[in-house]
Formats: structure tokens, C-alpha cells, sequence
């Protein structure tokens, strides 16, 4: 995160004609009980939204892990009783026998008590991962059986060392888990509940044998979720992965997009010279509204930074985006000051808050329809002051 073929052509009109009646409008009706002309007049370019969710979405990265470790299924619980609007259930990532896990990357060394595990110890190594050599434990070397051994640990227990509090508490979930937990939660709640997964590292993958797309779309339709109305909104960081899933099924799709001057992976592998500050041109940006229905920035890319880390002033990202027909749902605000831009930081402590609502005004005054963030609950309080200003 070139043109369709004509009958991509064909499947992409039918979902954009949906998305851009139902599930991208900028009316009251669509925008919920947050749509209040208040907040559709601060925004620059009307708010986009999915169906039947409010703008600015808050979308519980990772589930709610700035309070439990990500990618379990207590995070992504926790996410939905905080009333995040979509939760991102699933980094997905493949095992050996082609079961498709939740894992923030396939390295499980800093998510998992791998390494408590001496019958693991030889499976430790080292990869090159994207071009990145990486060192530890990979999802693709164990069966799912072998996986569900393990359990669950915090990722940064520098910066949140009470949520290594629930460390051990979760193994593990599968794809099909999740999908069958939203069910579930949906039956519950009375109301839809969504999910916002990722194909992790697609071109790796694909390489080893193991394709992510045609395994996630068979789940996806083995649950009768692969429809253009369906809960479910897939995000990769590889255009031609999301090229893939178009042929595949008819979700939400969107292009996430990291640091101006990167490549997505696969235009490496490919050949392809451009790169993120190519496709967030105009014309870059009309080529994915071919295929898909949104972009993923990272935050520096809707606000720069200064050299000192400070917020500098908007780019034209969010007009641009808007003006192709594109949603746009930056990652990730978090609430711990080394993760805040420079001015919205208070002191030195690594774990402390710092004015995350300030960070959360200047970002929701761009015209953003929603935002990735580790604590949904923080998200949801910045929406109300937002929208009711």
C-alpha cells in the first residue's frame, strides 16, 4: 500500500456506483447521528463515510490495542464495547498448512511467547522480508496446530507495560475465527458490526506458494461476505493485491500508502519506478479510484512534520482524494507522547498521554473520513467535541 482490464472495469463501476450512493455519500442520512451540518461545513470536501456509519469513523487499529495486546481477540472485543465503528480484525498472515492467522507481521517473536518455547527454539531465523533482512519466528514456518500453542503478548512494553498485564491471556485467532465473532457480535448487538482487515506482505507470500488473496476470498465467500454491501473493507499496502482482490470478490477496497518517497513492494519486485508521492498526484490518485474505493495515508501524509517533529500545514491530499471519489482513513493516532507529533507531546515519560485531542482536532479539521486509532475511546470523545464545536 496502469488500468484495469474491462471486465475489472466492469466489477469496479458496480461497486463505486454502490459506495458512491450509499456507502461514500456526504448527507446527513448517511453520516448518522454525527452528521451535523456543523461538522460536514468544518470539513474540507464533505465527509465520506461507509454505509450507516458516522464521519469521522473511528476504525480501532488493531482492535483496541492501545490497551490490550493487538490482534486478540480481547482487543478486538474491547474495541467494540469502547463503540469503535470498525474494528481492524486482522493483520492476515498465512501457516504452513495455509490457514490465514491474525498477526501484526509474520515475525511472531514480539507478538507471542515463542521464545518461552524450547520445542520452537530451532525454528528461529533469519528472512528478508520486503528487502529487509529479519530475524525471529515466521507464521509460514508452523502449522496452525502448532500456532494455537502459543500465546499472545504486548509489542511495545516499553510505552505500555499495562498491557503486558493480559499477556498469555489469548492465542492466536484465525481469519475464520474473526469472521465468525462478528457474526456473533453482530447477533448480540442488534446492530452490523465491521471489520477492516489487512493482507499482510502479499508478493512475499506469493512467492512461498502461499497466496493471501484467493485464500481470504474463499473464506470471505465460504461466509457469504464477499459482496459489495458486505461489513468487511480489505486494505493492503500493494496496489496489485487489491488489484487481485477485485478480481476476486466485490468488498470495499483500499490502497494504504506509507512515506512519500517509499515504493509499494510489489512495484519493487515488479519494476515499477514509482512511488507513494507518485500515486497521491491527481492522476495517481484517479488510477486507484480504477480499482479502489479508498486510500490508507500514513498521517504524514495528510499533515506533514517538521524537522522537529511539529505539525507543519495540510497537504492537498484530502481534496485531491475527495475530488477522485476516494475515501480516506489515515493510520494511526496514538495516545503516548512518542507517538504524538512534537507540539501535542506533554513531558518525557514514554507511557504518558499527551494532548492527543489537540492532535485529533488538527487532523479531523483536513476533512478526513475517518482515522486508525489504538484507543477507540479517546477517538470517539475527539469525534463529539469535533462534530459538536
Amino acid at each position: 500500500m496502469g488500468t484495469r482490464e474491462s471486465n475489472e472495469q466492469a466489477g469496479g463501476t458496480g461497486r463505486r456506483a454502490l459506495l458512491g450512493a450509499a456507502v461514500l455519500g456526504a448527507s446527513g442520512a448517511v453520516l448518522g447521528p454525527v452528521g451535523t451540518a456543523r461538522a460536514a461545513d468544518a470539513r474540507r470536501g464533505g465527509g465520506r463515510g461507509l454505509k450507516g456509519l458516522p464521519v469521522p469513523t473511528v476504525i480501532g487499529h488493531r482492535g483496541a490495542s492501545g490497551y490490550r495486546p493487538e490482534h486478540t481477540l480481547g482487543a478486538y472485543q474491547l474495541a467494540l464495547d469502547m463503540g469503535a465503528d470498525i474494528v481492524e480484525a486482522g493483520d492476515l498472515v498465512p501457516t504452513r498448512d495455509g490457514h490465514i492467522v491474525c498477526r501484526h507481521e509474520p515475525e511472531i517473536g514480539g507478538t507471542t511467547d515463542v521464545a518461552d518455547h524450547p520445542e520452537f527454539a530451532g525454528r528461529r531465523t533469519t528472512k528478508t522480508l520486503d528487502g529487509v533482512p529479519v530475524t525471529g519466528w515466521f507464521t509460514e514456518d508452523f502449522t496452525l496446530a502448532e500456532l494455537k500453542r502459543l500465546r499472545a503478548v504486548e509489542r511495545i512494553p516499553a510505552n505500555r507495560p499495562h498491557n503486558t498485564l493480559y499477556d498469555g491471556r489469548w492465542e492466536i485467532p484465525t481469519f475464520e475465527e474473526v469472521l465468525r465473532w462478528q457474526d456473533e457480535q453482530t447477533r448480540k448487538r442488534g446492530k452490523q458490526v465491521w471489520i477492516y482487515p489487512e493482507a499482510k506482505h502479499p508478493t512475499y507470500f506469493r512467492r512461498l506458494g502461499l497466496g493471501l488473496e484467493e485464500r481470504v476470498a474463499k473464506l470471505l465467500r465460504k461466509h457469504g461476505k464477499d459482496r459489495r454491501n458486505s461489513p468487511v473493507v480489505l486494505q493492503s499496502f500493494e496496489p496489485t493485491s487489491i488489484r487481485r482482490f477485485g478480481r476476486l470478490v466485490d468488498n470495499p477496497l483500499v490502497v494504504l500508502l506509507s512515506g512519500a518517497g517509499s515504493r509499494p513492494w510489489d512495484f519493487v519486485e515488479s519494476g515499477d519506478p514509482r512511488t507513494v508521492a507518485d500515486l497521491i498526484t491527481p492522476e495517481g490518485l484517479k488510477e486507484i479510484a480504477s480499482y479502489a474505493q479508498g486510500i490508507g495515508p500514513t498521517l504524514d501524509l495528510v499533515i506533514p512534520r517538521d524537522a522537529g517533529g511539529r505539525l507543519t500545514e495540510p497537504t492537498t491530499l484530502v481534496r485531491d482524494a475527495h475530488r477522485a471519489g476516494l475515501i480516506l482513513h489515515p493510520y494511526t493516532l496514538r495516545n503516548e507522547n512518542p507517538f504524538l507529533p512534537a507540539d501535542f507531546r506533554r513531558g518525557t515519560d514514554p507511557d504518558a498521554y499527551g494532548d492527543v485531542f489537540g492532535a485529533y482536532r488538527a487532523y479531523f479539521a483536513t476533512g478526513i473520513d475517518g482515522i486508525f486509532t489504538d484507543q477507540p475511546d479517546t477517538g470517539l470523545l475527539a469525534r463529539e467535541d469535533f462534530v459538536n464545536k
